[in-house]
């Protein structure tokens, strides 16, 4: 199986070389993430400067590339540069914080996940809760064995996962759980304040997590110490809207004298 494994957090993050080394036993790594930190890029892409990239040993073996550019970019690169043969797998992780409900629209990590599964690769994203002390390597070892099972039980299409750990399933772990993103709204606070030259700047706060809701999704399974699993799409589309508007009809007469300006 070849692998192909990046993440938002940085080439050198400790939790990028915890799952490389777990994801070697499953396969053959290439690992090509960026030079430095990418967190909160979403799916951003490079195109108005040269994407550098440098080649990362260790003592004679070569360890990846260190790509100066978004997560989005580092898999498409890897995929038409890097790697001999279209990977099997991309995993993008293990990020250094939760990317669980809103969060996933705006994560680097998953965003790198999603670019796999356009091209048609089973994509997994790993967040483990933010800890300054977290236990990398046992995220690791729990999240490869859920990949091993996800590969094990998915149909043969490619599929996109987001793939959550709280701190809680590192002490004593109660399970997995697959739920749909929590779409709560939070993270709307900023603090006002001034710099040493009088200019008004604003600094945005880190709300809490939103309270429980009536229905389980990826963060109330999270506050209950769960690993979450939920299947993604990057298909935005909103099918029973499009289907009732495909009943409309539009008036191109008057759009058109609207643009000659007879109305």
């Amino acid at each position: 199986m070849k692998i192909l494994l990046t993440n938002d957090d940085g080439f050198y993050a400790p939790g990028l070389a915890a799952i490389e080394q777990e994801l070697r036993k499953m396969g053959d790594v290439y690992v090509v993430a960026p030079a430095v930190e990418q967190s909160g890029v979403g799916h951003s892409i490079t195109f108005l400067r040269p994407l550098v990239c440098k080649e990362v040993y260790e003592g004679d073996r070569r360890r990846g590339w260190a790509v100066e550019g978004s997560p989005a970019d580092c898999v498409k690169l890897g995929i038409f540069e890097f790697i001999p043969e279209k990977p099997d797998l991309v995993v993008s992780g293990i990020n250094g914080g939760l990317n669980a409900g809103i969060n996933v629209l705006y994560s680097g990590t998953v965003a790198a996940a999603i670019e796999g599964a356009f091209f048609g690769i089973t994509s997994v994203a790993v967040s483990l809760e933010f800890d300054e002390h977290a236990d990398y390597a046992q995220a690791a070892r729990m999240a490869c064995s859920i990949i091993r099972q996800i590969l094990a039980q998915k149909g043969p299409e490619p599929q996109l996962y987001n793939m959550n750990i709280p701190t809680a399933a590192l002490i004593k772990f109660r399970g997995v759980k697959v739920v749909p993103m929590g779409v709560e709204r939070y993270g709307e606070h900023f603090i006002k304040r001034q710099d040493p030259r009088g200019r008004t700047y604003y600094w945005a706060t880190g709300d809490p997590p939103p309270r429980r809701t009536e229905w389980e999704t990826d963060l109330v399974a999270l506050l209950d110490g769960f690993v979450t699993i939920t299947p993604l799409q990057f298909d935005l589309t909103r099918w029973s809207v499009l289907r009732q508007m495909q009943q409309w009809s539009f008036d191109w007469e008057d759009v058109a004298s609207e643009q000659r300006g007879t109305n």
